[in-house]
């Protein structure tokens, strides 16, 4: 069985001007882009009585020693091998979910079995706490003609009004996507954590296109004489990459619940206080639990609305506490998303390059960056709260009250402040330097 090592790259300083991330070595599953999601399973077994191993958990047979972490209590190893012997099943990749209380693997199926009675039998066996099919999700996003206009999206949500006020100073937000280029001039300052939970390649991590739109469009350096402004240029990223690109000129790529859940226990790790999932898939009961498990902890997650689904269904994220967001370019859309720009906005590519983007996947990344952009003046707002508030101060277009909606950073931020107006930059600049001038008395 070929194991791959998957980088993952821990948290340096809170500074913006961190350089290099450190970089340690964890697990990921075997070539997650070529291996048929339809061979695997995962289940899950009581951790309760876990204790702190030097070593991340997750490797297929093994658990190493290198750095302390949360490890599998010796009952769970037990019962997890023997659920292979008695199902014919075999691990290609274990992990204790500390926040949880589980250890959970991914289990290939013997060739020929029929996975969906193999499930529902496992569902029954009383040593298993979750089982469920290992399942694939995309990120929600389309790539179009580049040559409309310059940052269409932040100029619509008055972002710059918004800017005197907040941008997002220190604000934690997790990407989980795709890789990103860690060293695009227009983001190396605003990247303080990096990991990779789908493989070891660390050129492929920076050459990744969805990821570093995301990025862009979130925290793009504001006045450094480069390209862009992202909505909160102050934000502190931690990308993490649970999603592998399908081609390199192309924005497509696909994730799976496992490389989700390591990323979603990652970002939770690393105490991100936003987490960005421009993607769209079923639901699943494991990264739901984790999703719980955020919101609890006062995370706010931000996630493309799902597409039409069949009667009866749901998406991953169209969940109580998360904030689906949709293209205001988008008609028939759910009543409950918020909306955003989604067409031709400008945003980064990798290699140092810039190009526009469109898709739900980026009017998502619009959204939490005005997310920060609040938390940075009310760091427990909730998510009920946030979604609330930009929901009350939305703008509309259109006559009649009848047109899409979408968003409004400024309206947003100062209803939040209890002050100011969005009617001119020139006191927006003024009020600016007084909060900071008050700030520093």
């Amino acid at each position: 069985m070929r194991q791959w090592a998957a980088i993952v790259i821990v948290a340096l300083s809170c500074s913006a001007c961190s350089s290099a991330p450190v970089r340690i070595e964890s697990r990921a599953l075997p070539n997650p882009s070529s291996e048929p999601a339809d061979r695997f399973i995962i289940a899950a077994v009581d951790n309760g009585s876990a204790e702190f191993f030097a070593g991340v958990g997750s490797t297929p047979r093994g658990y190493d020693t290198t750095a302390a972490a949360y490890g599998p209590s010796l009952r769970a190893r037990q019962l997890m091998r023997s659920l292979e012997e008695d199902y014919g099943l075999r691990e290609v990749s274990a992990w204790p979910i500390e926040p949880l209380h589980l250890h959970c693997a991914v289990l290939q199926v013997p060739e020929g079995t029929d996975r969906a009675k193999l499930l529902a039998t496992l569902s029954r066996d009383r040593r298993i706490m979750l089982v469920e099919p290992l399942q694939t999700f995309a990120t929600r996003t389309e790539y179009n003609d580049p040559y409309v206009a310059l940052q269409r999206g932040f100029q619509e949500m008055h972002v710059a009004e918004a800017h005197p006020w907040s941008r997002g100073d220190g604000v934690r937000v997790a990407i989980i996507d795709t890789g990103v280029d860690v060293g695009h001039p227009d983001l190396a300052r605003s990247i303080i954590v990096a990991g990779n939970f789908v493989d070891s390649d660390e050129g492929q991590f920076r050459l990744d296109r969805h990821g570093t739109e995301i990025a862009g469009v979130i925290a793009a350096v504001a006045n450094n004489r480069e390209g862009i402004v992202g909505v909160a240029p102050g934000a502190h990223l931690l990308v993490f990459k649970a999603c592998w690109q399908i081609r390199n000129d192309a924005d497509g790529a696909r994730c799976n619940s496992f490389t989700l859940a390591q990323a979603l226990v990652a970002a939770l790790d690393a105490h991100a206080q936003v987490v960005n999932l421009s993607l769209a898939g079923p639901e699943d009961r494991l990264l739901s639990d984790l999703i719980r498990e955020g919101l609890h902890r006062g995370v706010i997650f931000v996630g493309a609305a799902a597409p039409p689904l069949p009667a009866g269904t749901s998406g991953l994220l169209h969940q109580p506490g998360v904030i689906e967001v949709d293209g205001s370019e988008n008609h028939g859309a759910q009543d409950s998303a918020l909306h955003a720009p989604g067409s031709e906005i400008l945003t980064l590519l990798p290699g140092g390059r810039y190009d526009f983007a469109s898709g739900d996947s980026i009017s998502t990344a619009q959204v939490t960056g005005l997310v920060a952009l609040l938390l940075a003046k009310k760091p427990r707002l909730s998510a009920a709260d946030a979604y609330q508030l930009l929901r009350d101060t939305s703008t509309h277009t259109g006559t009649g009250g009848d047109g899409r909606g979408h968003v409004d950073a400024c309206a947003a931020v100062t209803a939040l402040v209890r002050s100011g107006s969005c009617t001119s930059d020139a006191d927006h600049r003024l009020a600016g330097r007084q909060e900071r001038t008050v700030a520093r008395q």
